[in-house]
C-alpha cells in the first residue's frame, strides 16, 4: 500500500491527503485556521496556527496508513509572506496574506519600475505579490534584519518545520510569485531585492519542484526520516495534478479565487498584457516548464460571503441548488471585487458592486448572480489568454470545491464555447503535490505514469441558451462601474 502524503496548505484551511499508487481512494484530514482582518483591505494569518493545523492533519492521516508514507509533498497558498527567527523558530508577527491590499499605494509609487518587474518576473506591480509585503514588514511592521532572519512563502515555513529547521528552501513555482525571482536566469534578482530593500541572505534556497529537499525530523505521531520531495504553489500543483503536460493544455481551479493556467512549454514567453508569466514547475532536468496565468481574486470567497456575510445560505454547497432554482439572475449582476480585480484588469482599487436589484429580486437571484460572476470572470481571463498566446483553448480541465457544481460548469462551457472536463478527483492541487513528490521517489516512474492516473468524471459540452452575449455585455458594464472605486478622493480602501 504505497502512499504519498500531500500537505495542501490553502488560504482558509489545511488538508493532508494520502494518495495511493494503486489508485485506491485517498484518505484525508482537514482543519480550518483563523482569518484575521485587522482593518478593511488587510488579511493576516497566524503562521504557528498553520503549522499546528498541518501537524494535526498529518498525524491523523499517517495514523490511518499501514506504514510510513513513501514521501511527503507540499502545496500552498502562494504570495503569502512569513517571517521567522531560525534560531528560535518563532514567527515575527502574523503572515501577510496574498489577498492583502495594504501596499497598493507603494505599488503605485513604483510604476516607473514596471518594465523591470515585467522583464525579470513576468508579473505586474500589484500588492498581490510578496515583495511589497516584505518591504512593508521592514518599513512599517517592525521587522529587524538579523543573521537568523528567515523570510519565505508558506511552503518554506512548512518545509523548515517538517525537517526540524534543516531545510530552508522553496521551489521556482513559489519563488516566481514573490516579484524577487528572475524567471529567465532562475535566481533571486539582485536588482529587485535592492528595489524592495529585501536582504538576499534572508531568502530561501531555490530547489527543484520535484526532488528530495530533506527528511522529516522526529515529529510526534509522524516519525522521522520520511522524504520531503515535492513543492509547488497551489495553482501550479493543480496544473501538474491535471496532467497538463503538453503546451497549450489549460486548467482552472475554483477555490477562494479562480486561477486559469496554460502550459506554454519550456521557453519563457515575453510579458503579455493582462496576463502573468510564471514558472509552472522544475523537475530538475534543466528545462523548467512555464505557464501563462490569469488570476481572479474572488470566486469561492463570494460563496462564503453569501454564507457568512449575508446569511442567505447555511452551507456553501447550498448555493448550487438555490441558484438553479431560478432560470437566470433576473438582471442582477454581482461583481465580487472585494479585494480589487485581478486579470485581465489588475485594478487594486476596484470594489464589489451589485446592480440591477428590483423589488422582485430574491436570494435565489443573488445566488445565481454570484455563480454567473464566477463563470464570467473566468471567461474574461480565458479570452485574454487566448488573445495573448495566439492559442485557442480546446477544453478546460477544472478542479476545486466549486467544480462540484454542475450549474457552474455548464455555464462555464456555454460562455467559453468549449468542453469543460471535471476529473474524478477534484482535489488536484493535492494530487499535483503528491505526484511531484512521488515522481522524485520513484512511486510514479514517469510523466506518462502520472498522466495515466488522471480520470475523467464528467464532460460538460457547451449548450448555449442565446443569452450569453447580452449577459457578457451587462457584465462588462458592471465591471466598469466597480473599477477605481477606492481611488483618492473616493471611499477609503476596503469601504
Amino acid at each position: 500500500m504505497t502512499a504519498v502524503v500531500a500537505i495542501d496548505a490553502g488560504t482558509t484551511g489545511v488538508r493532508s491527503r494520502a494518495v495511493f499508487a494503486d489508485g485506491r481512494p485517498s484518505v484525508s484530514s482537514y482543519r480550518e485556521f483563523t482569518q484575521h482582518f485587522p482593518r478593511p483591505g488587510l488579511v493576516e494569518h497566524d503562521a504557528a496556527e498553520i503549522w499546528a493545523a498541518v501537524l494535526a492533519t498529518l498525524q491523523d492521516v499517517v495514523a490511518r496508513l499501514d506504514g510510513p508514507p513513501a514521501a511527503i509533498g507540499i502545496t500552498n497558498q502562494r504570495e503569502t509572506v512569513v517571517a521567522w527567527d531560525r534560531a528560535t523558530g518563532a514567527p515575527f508577527g502574523r503572515a501577510i496574506v496574498w489577498q492583502d491590499r495594504r501596499t497598493a499605494d507603494r505599488c503605485d509609487e513604483l510604476r516607473a519600475s514596471l518594465p523591470l518587474v515585467r522583464e525579470r518576473t513576468g508579473l505586474v506591480l500589484d500588492p498581490y505579490f510578496s515583495a511589497s509585503k516584505i518591504e512593508w514588514m521592514f518599513r512599517e511592521g517592525g521587522l529587524v534584519r538579523s543573521p537568523s532572519l528567515a523570510i519565505g512563502t508558506v511552503d518554506s515555513w512548512l518545509a523548515w518545520n517538517l525537517t526540524g529547521g534543516r531545510s530552508f528552501v522553496t521551489d521556482p513555482s513559489n519563488a516566481s510569485r514573490t516579484m524577487l525571482y528572475d524567471i529567465v536566469r532562475h535566481e533571486w534578482s539582485e536588482e529587485l531585492c535592492a528595489l524592495f530593500s529585501v536582504p538576499r541572505g534572508a531568502l530561501p534556497e531555490v530547489r527543484p519542484s520535484s526532488g528530495r529537499i530533506g527528511t522529516t525530523a522526529g515529529l510526534p505521531g509522524v516519525g522521522a526520516g520520511i522524504p520531503v520531495s515535492g513543492i509547488a504553489g497551489d495553482q501550479q500543483a493543480a496544473l501538474f495534478g491535471q496532467a497538463c503536460f503538453a503546451a497549450g493544455s489549460t486548467k482552472n481551479t475554483y477555490g477562494t479565487g479562480s486561477f486559469v493556467l496554460m502550459n506554454v512549454g519550456t521557453t519563457c514567453p515575453g510579458p503579455v498584457d493582462g496576463m502573468l508569466t510564471t514558472v509552472a514547475w522544475d523537475l530538475g532536468d534543466g528545462a523548467p516548464t512555464y505557464a501563462l496565468e490569469g488570476a481572479v481574486f474572488v470566486t469561492g470567497a463570494a460563496i462564503q460571503w453569501l454564507r457568512d456575510g449575508l446569511g442567505i445560505i447555511s452551507r456553501a454547497s447550498d448555493v448550487g441548488p438555490l441558484a438553479a432554482s431560478v432560470p437566470d439572475s433576473g438582471g442582477v449582476v454581482v461583481v465580487p471585487a472585494f479585494t480589487g480585480l485581478g486579470s485581465p484588469w489588475w485594478d487594486p482599487r476596484a470594489r464589489g458592486t451589485i446592480l440591477g436589484i428590483t423589488r422582485g429580486t430574491t436570494r435565489a437571484h443573488l445566488a445565481r448572480a454570484v455563480v454567473d460572476s464566477i463563470a464570467l470572470q473566468v471567461g474574461d481571463v480565458v479570452g485574454a489568454m487566448e488573445t495573448a498566446s495566439g492559442t485557442s483553448v480546446r477544453d478546460l480541465r477544472v478542479d476545486g470545491g466549486a467544480a462540484a457544481m454542475d450549474l457552474l460548469l455548464q455555464l462555464q462551457a456555454n460562455h467559453l464555447g468549449v468542453d469543460v472536463l471535471r476529473p474524478a478527483e477534484l482535489e488536484t492541487t493535492a494530487m499535483g503535490a503528491a505526484f511531484l513528490a512521488g515522481l522524485a521517489e520513484g512511486v510514479w516512474p514517469s510523466l506518462d505514469g502520472v498522466a495515466s492516473a488522471w480520470r475523467l468524471e464528467r464532460r460538460f459540452p457547451p449548450a448555449p441558451t442565446g443569452a450569453e452575449g447580452a449577459e457578457r455585455t451587462r457584465w462588462r458594464a458592471a465591471v466598469a462601474r466597480s473599477r477605481d472605486w477606492a481611488a483618492d478622493g473616493g471611499p477609503a480602501p476596503g469601504a
